[in-house]
């Protein structure tokens, strides 16, 4: 194979890579350098220029004297972690060792596929991180016990549409509802004491943190069409959730008059 398809396969496999950490959360600044040292961890490539922005990577890189520039678009999945730390391991791997393209195609895809923690764990994870937050802000162990399975029933309902591809804004608004509705029905019969505590510490899994780190990242960082983006997304993901919990909230007092 001449160097200039192993160019190309270098180019296509360095965007899997940012592909992959772009879709499960990684900031913009991470991805344009790690695709730039996978890129230019071989001798033939003269330059590389990776332009990052939520929805799409785009690469050119220089060989002798072409530029070969490809596109990737891409729309972001979920939060996952671990993947992101694979991919950098993955980089250092390629960039100091003699790994072959196809030995890192291969690599890559392993880490796409890799399944992230076992339902069981982040229902039981969720639910603590919900109840905690309810203690955080004042509630009692009565609202920590309803927290913790108001916010797993949040995060199962959030999973289940996941699957069907429901829009996040839909998915979170449904989250939200979810979680003020048994709130309401988990004060009434006396499990918790208070429902203002249950319903924030319940929604705590829905809040768009990651988002709203990045797009302060970015934005530090000079990238700001990324930061405007994640912002964006932020802002509409804590509309959902405030829509959300104020309709239900609003529909409760209206017609039980708050019982």
């Amino acid at each position: 194979m001449n160097e200039k398809k192993e160019a190309k396969r270098l180019l296509s496999m360095a965007i899997l890579a940012g592909k992959i950490m772009l879709e499960n959360g990684a900031e913009t600044y991470r991805v344009e350098d790690t695709i730039t040292r996978i890129c230019t961890a071989r001798k033939f490539v003269n330059y590389a220029e990776p332009f990052v922005i939520p929805t799409g990577i785009f690469m050119s890189i220089g060989y002798n004297d072409e530029i070969i520039t490809y596109i990737q678009r891409t729309k972001t999945k979920k939060i996952d972690l671990n993947k992101i730390t694979l991919v950098n391991e993955f980089s250092r791997q390629f960039v100091n060792t003699d790994i072959t393209i196809d030995e890192a195609f291969q690599l890559l895809h392993e880490i796409d596929s890799t399944k992230a923690y076992p339902r069981s764990v982040n229902l039981l994870f969720g639910g603590f991180a919900g109840g905690f937050f309810s203690i955080l802000f004042g509630g009692t162990f009565l609202d920590f016990i309803s927290a913790f399975f108001v916010s797993v029933l949040v995060i199962e309902t959030k999973q289940f549409l996941e699957k069907y591809n429901i829009m996040y804004f839909i998915n979170n608004f449904v989250g939200a509802f979810v979680a003020t509705v048994f709130a309401i029905l988990f004060t009434n019969i006396g499990i918790g004491n208070s429902m203002d505590t249950i319903i924030i510490g319940s929604i705590m899994p829905l809040v768009p943190g990651v988002a709203i780190t990045n797009a302060t990242r970015d934005s530090i960082l000079g990238d700001f069409l990324s930061g405007i983006s994640r912002g964006m997304e932020a802002i509409i993901v804590a509309l959902s959730i405030a829509f959300g919990v104020g309709l239900t909230l609003r529909l409760y007092f209206l017609y039980f008059g708050g019982m």
